[in-house]
């Protein structure tokens, strides 16, 4: 960890680590982007950019969000933040990883609720649909929720694991 950084539960895991945070957009949510992770560096995570690295309005979302949803069924990330235009695209991409739990999330109980019930871990945003400060605020709410893991919860996710693996 760097010297001099702020470090407070806000931005921390439930262990009192930093969490591990990985962003990845196309064109279509390249601003957004770049404006999460330099809000993100600022409340002291530790943030993986999985592209694009330059607007380029030819580019194609799989090529940003697979790697990033990879990372995170590794848990090599702790969770990501996955953008393209309507965020519709991306969640379909993120949700192609076993281990991946994504949702397109467009208001405040989604993006807590889906962490605490459901253990989702990649949130999805539409970069051309959702301002900077909603998608900011949204971002806060899911970083800062925990799973629950009541009985059935774990229930539900054992299942669409076992849905995976017959895939």
């Amino acid at each position: 960890m760097e010297l001099g950084r702020n470090v407070n539960r806000e931005n921390t895991d439930r262990r009192g680590e930093m969490m591990r945070i990985g962003v990845a957009a196309d064109h279509g949510g390249f601003e957004l982007k770049e404006r999460l992770i330099f809000a993100l560096r600022a409340a002291g995570h530790e943030v993986t950019d999985f592209g694009a690295h330059e607007m380029d309005t030819e580019d194609d979302y799989p090529d940003f969000v697979v790697p990033l949803a990879r990372a995170v069924a590794k848990v090599e990330i702790t969770r990501g933040i996955a953008i393209c235009g309507s965020g519709v695209g991306a969640c379909v991409a993120a949700n192609k990883v076993p281990g991946v739990r994504a949702a397109l999330i467009t208001d405040s109980f989604s993006a807590h609720q889906g962490v605490e019930d459901d253990n989702m871990n990649v949130m999805c945003l539409g970069g051309q649909v959702t301002g900077y400060a909603l998608s900011w605020d949204l971002v806060q709410l899911f970083l800062n929720a925990h799973f629950e893991g009541t009985e059935r919860f774990r229930r539900r996710l054992a299942k669409i694991a076992a849905l995976e693996k017959e895939e």
